[in-house]
């Protein structure tokens, strides 16, 4: 048994609900973004003349401006104020959003999406910080964070919906006007509703050497796994970028350890429960980025399904994420630890994922990808809510920005790796397929069913790897993640200078 104190809590803000509503819209928008535009790509790509070569710029170019400046984002809502930070993330992801929707040339719509880019690295910490700062209560907390939790795993598939309505039935460009009114009904809510608690600035100068290191860094490793999907592994750029990445974070780290004022505080890090969720989250997101990308094709190329049958063909893994978070998660989150419901709920969802092993080209949706869907959705929502709530639970509400930022960060880095090691292991393993079987195919029809039996068999064979990916976050979270309940565990918001007026409360050591 050991105590750890906290203030003894004060009137809580009166428009704090209010607050989620337009915190949650925020962020649906930026997940929504991160699918929305994949749809649309294929005819972006033809309307703006993009090559085969560079249409992945439209991909990577806001995956590493969105990357490459979480930290620092996160620390400028530490710094600035985080509504602040929030307003004007929304504003600049809005204006970011119209200059791509009005594109004229390949060059205007990569700028715009680094702009997204960097404007969603300042806006996603501020919006998930608010959340850590406003809501200190166990109940409400768990509550919030579950809807926050259910936006975060669910938009994805959203914006696969949206986007196949909007490209099929309007045009391309709007999967970027879209986002417009997102963000002025965001900014306007938040402008009028928010307000942020007293004292939870970071006022210490700006850490510019790990501004510049973290930003390089993060940069390179995220280049270097979009490289490797289109160049290979054993490309000399990727293999410079891997080791550019490598140095310049260990770099990091050690100007991390020594400054007075450090962007990323390695108590942020190195504590244990936030270690082991930063890294079970990240590991999640890789098999789940790969598995949105097969599927996808697997409905559209293989079963011939519109980009809006498609997109409603993954309602029910919406659905088993918004259960997970809100009725499993939320419910029991103040009553069992976290590690509880994430070590199993990484299970779950590792056990969906093993049916979809078993894909064939005539496989039934009903029988094999409505379960497995349902499984996955159940299983991440149910460790996605505990796993964004203790990730910022405990922390000093100066470090709320950059905490929130690391979130992010293992989920945006976790995204890249997953598209680009996933998608590797398919196409390795289509090819092989297809050479070994394609002697034996004498007419089209069969050459063209031996490609679409390659296709499935790539897709499996990386499924297979995504399981295992799954299991390894289930064991992290089960034992790493040490924390007890909730409502037992330090209030955030409790500062260090907080600590000589506190009221010592009891924590179960688990």
């Amino acid at each position: 048994m050991s105590e750890t104190a906290v203030k003894a809590p004060g009137v809580p803000d009166a428009n704090r609900w209010k607050a989620l509503a337009f915190i949650a819209i925020a962020q649906l928008m930026v997940v929504l973004d991160a699918t929305i535009v994949n749809i649309a790509m294929p005819s972006a790509q033809q309307d703006l003349g993009i090559s085969d070569g560079n249409r992945q710029w439209i991909v990577t170019a806001y995956a590493l401006a969105f990357g490459g400046l979480l930290l620092f984002g996160g620390r400028i809502a530490d710094l600035w104020g985080r509504k602040r930070a929030f307003v004007a993330g929304l504003g600049g992801f809005a204006a970011a959003s119209a200059l791509g929707g009005a594109a004229t040339n390949e060059a205007m719509m990569f700028g715009a999406r680094a702009l997204q880019g960097a404007f969603g690295a300042l806006l996603a910490p501020a919006a998930l910080s608010l959340l850590a700062v406003m809501f200190t209560d166990a109940k409400e907390r768990a509550k919030a964070f579950g809807i926050y939790g259910a936006i975060a795993g669910g938009g994805g598939a959203v914006g696969l919906i949206l986007g196949g309505f909007l490209t099929e039935y309007l045009d391309w460009r709007w999967t970027f006007f879209v986002n417009i009114p997102f963000a002025v009904v965001a900014a306007a809510g938040a402008y009028f509703v928010i307000r942020e608690p007293e004292g939870g600035r970071n006022r210490s100068s700006l850490d510019i050497p790990g501004v510049i290191l973290s930003t390089l860094g993060l940069v390179s490793l995220v280049y270097g796994f979009t490289r490797a999907e289109s160049d290979g592994w054993s490309d000399s750029l990727t293999v410079g970028m891997f080791v550019a990445s490598a140095v310049l974070l260990a770099a990091f780290v050690i100007v991390e350890s020594r400054v007075k004022a450090p962007l990323l505080p390695l108590r942020v890090i190195t504590e244990r429960n936030r270690g082991g969720v930063y890294l079970s989250l990240g590991l999640a997101i890789i098999a789940m980025f790969g598995l949105f990308l097969f599927l996808t094709y697997y409905l559209q190329v293989v079963k011939g399904y519109s980009p809006v049958k498609t997109g409603f063909a993954f309602l029910p893994m919406i659905a088993g994420m918004i259960t997970g978070s809100t009725q499993i998660g939320a419910r029991l989150m103040t009553r069992v630890a976290p590690r509880l419901l994430m070590g199993p709920g990484f299970l779950v969802a590792a056990l969906g994922m093993l049916l979809l092993t078993r894909l064939e080209i005539g496989s039934s949706y009903a029988a094999l990808l409505l379960p497995a869907m349902l499984l996955l959705g159940l299983g991440m929502g149910t460790a996605f809510m505990p796993a964004m709530s203790l990730a910022t639970l405990g922390v000093e509400p100066r470090d709320a920005g950059v905490a929130s930022a690391m979130v992010n960060t293992s989920q945006q880095v976790g995204g890249a790796i997953g598209t680009a090691l996933l998608n590797t292991i398919a196409a390795s393993a289509t090819a092989s397929y297809i050479k070994d079987h394609i002697a034996g195919a004498a007419s089209r029809p069969q050459q063209q069913l031996v490609q679409l039996e390659g296709m499935v068999q790539g897709y499996t064979s990386a499924i297979w790897f995504a399981v295992g990916i799954l299991f390894a976050a289930a064991v992290i979270a089960l034992t790493l993640v040490n924390a007890g309940k909730p409502d037992m565990g330090t209030v955030t918001g409790a500062s260090a200078e907080d600590a000589e007026d506190a009221v010592p409360v009891p924590v179960v050591a688990h």
